[in-house]
């Protein structure tokens, strides 16, 4: 008990470092989207978007990477095994300059093709978008070399240097909004070479701090093939499955290139900076959780684990909640509020992307509980096939002349699937229980949505359009949640807990003062 209390304190702590990070980085990413958008105007910002999204399709190895390398160096550190763990450190690195040189290759040579030949880009634009396309790659290759040191500081849950160092990109980024303005070469180029700039200087500070402060973060060769073939088969079953948000987010986004234009490009891009400015702050909260969920299954500690499971999946869509009602309600003020120029369907494509984001949230946990166990191919291989339908009845819709945002639909309704797929096949593998997962997460998060709705609606359709309006929304709908999750989403030994800590800190605050 005394164990898992410290656990949720650390959890708890944790989340509210990144949080704090997540607010400011908002806040900066917010206003640089708005001056780019502007600076750039909207066909160059579609241009960026869909050449930068050309190289960010090759995201899906570094994900499949990094929860590789995370999941190994966070199972190392629940086994305590220190000499495990600097192998592990090492091979990871190794694996990374092997996918580092190879994507390098592919980019070259299938990229280059694919940007002059395929892509709907404007003829006066593509010479700036085949520069896009070079410091893109660079950009990523610096990313990807990073992710073993990445995973060090989330794994040994070093949160507030985690925070401290996004920060600090955070406002690097700023300073290249101000550049922007100020540079007199073609405004496109430089803000693709600006920010490799920014990733250099971010991805030296992770090296030196982990190099440092971790003993198994200092890198030796070292060839282990038995290891090297595990983790490689475990990315490569990972890449399988994570390969749908591949072809469901960046495919769709060169699809719609394809059948529509780069305004089209441009919308997406906002949406789905929109989107993730407000997925970071649930984000936070998993990254907090997920290390719990390894450590408690390397321990075989199953009923923490399952129990983790489920609180993470509850509560990081209870989170998402907070954001999802009062902006999809209010959409089009906030945009208008926030860009000079809305491209047009951005309005429809934020709501969308946010719906996309709440029905898939109660699976995350899932998946990282297939990472545990280690044994992902079954997983994967089911996961996999089904979220990549996305792409191939995206393209059928938009061959049979229907709007941009029918992939949307298409995505939500294959992700709410997933999350009963997930469940189902957790249970197959490790006898995870579904009844209590149906009960305690689905079955409650569901009241909660429909009776957090109906006095925000009604605030919506009463009052004219304004800040006050929004701000109205948002007090409302808050309270709304909080009253529901507090009523109905919460097991009354979780609103125990939640009562006495209160109590708790409101008495050691009192004490203090005396």
């Amino acid at each position: 008990m005394e164990e898992t209390s410290s656990n949720n304190k650390r959890v708890a702590k944790n989340t509210l470092f990144l949080y704090t990070r997540t607010i400011v980085i908002m806040c900066v990413n917010l206003y640089t989207s708005r001056v780019i958008l502007d600076v750039l105007g909207i066909k160059d910002y579609g241009v960026y978007d869909v050449v930068g999204g050309f190289i960010t399709m090759f995201s899906v190895f570094s994900a499949s990477l990094s929860n590789a390398i995370t999941r190994f160096i966070t199972f190392q550190l629940g086994s305590n095994d220190e000499k495990r763990l600097s192998l592990v450190f090492s091979t990871s690195v190794n694996i990374q300059i092997i996918i580092s040189l190879s994507i390098v290759f592919l980019a070259e040579l299938a990229g280059v093709w694919f940007l002059n030949n395929k892509m709907n880009i404007p003829p006066d634009r593509m010479y700036a978008a085949n520069w896009i396309l070079q410091f893109s790659l660079i950009t990523f290759v610096i990313n990807l070399i990073s992710l073993p040191y990445n995973a060090s500081i989330v794994a040994h849950e070093r949160m507030k240097v985690f925070a401290y160092i996004g920060l600090l990109e955070a406002f690097l980024k700023l300073g290249i909004v101000f550049l922007l303005l100020l540079s007199p070469m073609d405004k496109l180029i430089t803000y693709g070479f600006l920010l490799m700039l920014v990733a250099m200087i971010i991805r030296l500070i992770y090296s030196q701090y982990c190099k440092r402060q971790f003993p198994e973060c200092r890198y030796h060769f070292v060839l282990e093939r038995p290891l090297l073939k595990k983790m490689a088969q475990f990315a490569g079953w990972n890449f399988f499955g994570t390969s749908a948000y591949l072809f469901n987010t960046h495919g769709v986004n060169i699809l719609s290139n394809m059948f529509f234009d780069v305004t089209v490009n441009a919308a997406r891009g906002v949406a789905s900076q929109a989107g993730n400015a407000v997925l970071q702050f649930v984000n936070n909260f998993s990254v907090a959780i997920n290390p719990q969920i390894i450590k408690t299954y390397a321990e075989n500690n199953y009923e923490a684990c399952f129990s983790t499971v489920r609180q993470g999946a509850k509560y990081s869509y209870f989170l998402m909640l907070l954001f999802f009602i009062p902006f999809v309600i209010e959409t089009d003020f906030i945009l208008h509020l926030w860009l000079k120029e809305v491209p047009e369907h951005a309005v429809l494509f934020w709501q969308l992307t946010m719906l996309g984001t709440l029905v898939d949230l109660p699976g995350a946990p899932l998946t990282v509980l297939a990472q545990a166990t280690g044994n992902i191919k079954r997983f994967y291989i089911y996961i996999g096939l089904l979220g990549c339908l996305v792409f191939p009845i995206s393209y059928i819709l938009f061959e049979m002349g229907y709007p941009p945002y029918s992939a949307y639909i298409a995505y939500v309704a294959v992700y709410t699937y997933l999350v009963y797929l997930r469940l189902y096949l957790m249970n197959r593998q490790i006898g995870f229980p579904i009844k209590s997962f149906l009960s305690q997460v689905i079955g409650r998060i569901l009241p909660v949505t429909v009776i957090s709705f109906p006095l925000p609606l009604f605030i919506h359709f009463q009052m004219e359009e304004n800040f006050g309006r929004l701000l109205l929304v948002t007090i409302v709908s808050t309270v709304s949640i909080v009253v529901a999750v507090l009523s109905i989403g919460m097991s009354s030994q979780e609103r125990n807990k939640v009562f006495l800590s209160i109590r708790q800190t409101i008495n050691n605050k009192f004490r203090s003062k005396q």
